[in-house]
């Protein structure tokens, strides 16, 4: 006869990652002890209560809780001691950085010691979505409001309300769908496609971009005053290749993180890898760093996350700067 600890134990050794709930009889307690100490999630006393089910099963699948940002290099840390200090104001804030610096983990850093933690982060990625499907997912939609949309649905500002909103990339944002989004920030208050009424948000704007705005503007493909009511305030994501000795804490970071996940053993990095993690330049920054740590975790034999399973992207001849925008002023927004 199996137990809840033989089962847990054979998950493991399939390397099957999942939640366990144990059930039993309601009065045997001392089972219940043993399943949780085999491993089990909870324990659910027999005969089976409709609403302790369905609790325990939204309870094992929620997602866990964000992870805040890992960081040992003093450019970082002076960069958080910042965040900290703006986190609990209201203004709009601007952070920028190339590509996979982690803009959103900041974020979220932010909203996590801000006055409105206890209410909602949202984030949307502004160019992942065409111009249409953008703009009903930033304003919300009535029924009816164009073919396909079958209800109502509110969009991320709305869902935001009490809390955060974080717009990714928004440097690649439409100029039609800037000028509404100007509307919103001065008015605070959405119009949903094919709505009467305006809606009252209380939201703060965080947004993100890897790109220069100050230059986008020059260009004339980013709205100046859209530009002055985001950047409030300013924090700047220095690249991987700046923050040297962020590379190796974030890597036994990610290594545990994907054995765990996977449910894999814990292993180490060994000295040839961690000077092959030092000596990469880290093109795509901390999102390459965690692709190539997950790789390792799965490639990995041994005692020890060895050199081998440690696949580099080669270099280019010639890398290119990236369109990394340069520390933005701390300024306030014109009147």
């Amino acid at each position: 006869r199996h137990d809840v600890a033989w089962l847990v134990q054979a998950l493991a050794a399939e390397r099957i990652a999942c939640p366990v709930v144990a059930c039993g009889r309601a009065e045997d307690a001392d089972a219940a002890v043993r399943a949780i100490e085999a491993g089990a999630r909870d324990f659910l006393p027999l005969p089976p209560d409709a609403d302790l089910i369905l609790a325990m099963l939204e309870a094992a699948g929620a997602e866990p809780a964000a992870e805040g940002p890992v960081a040992q290099d003093p450019t970082m840390a002076t960069l958080l001691a910042r965040a900290g200090q703006l986190a609990r104001a209201e203004a709009s804030l601007l952070i920028t950085g190339e590509s996979g610096t982690g803009k959103e983990v900041l974020a979220r850093h932010i909203h996590a010691r801000s006055r409105r933690a206890r209410g909602p982060f949202v984030a949307l990625n502004c160019a992942a979505l065409p111009e249409t499907l953008l703009e009903s997912e930033l304003f919300g939609h009535e029924k009816g409001a164009f073919s396909g949309a079958v209800a109502a649905r509110k969009g991320k500002f709305e869902q935001a309300d009490g809390g955060t909103l974080l717009l990714d990339e928004i440097g690649e944002m439409d100029p039609r769908l800037q000028a509404k989004l100007l509307r919103v920030i001065q008015e605070k208050e959405v119009d949903r496609l094919g709505g009467t009424a305006p809606v009252k948000v209380d939201v703060r704007l965080l947004a993100a971009t890897h790109r220069d705005l100050a230059a986008e503007v020059a260009k004339g493909r980013f709205r100046e005053d859209l530009f002055f009511r985001l950047n409030v305030l300013a924090l700047h994501i220095p690249p991987l290749r700046a923050r040297p000795s962020d590379i190796l804490p974030l890597a036994e970071h990610f290594a545990a993180r994907y054995a765990k996940a996977n449910g894999m053993p814990q292993r180490r990095l060994s000295p040839q890898a961690r000077a092959a993690l030092l000596a990469h330049p880290w093109p795509g920054n901390v999102r390459e760093l965690e692709n190539c740590l997950h790789r390792a975790v799965l490639l990995a034999e041994g005692e020890e996350i060895g050199i081998a399973a440690i696949e580099l992207t080669p270099p280019r001849a010639s890398e290119p700067a990236g369109e990394a925008a340069p520390q933005a002023k701390l300024q306030p927004a014109p009147a």
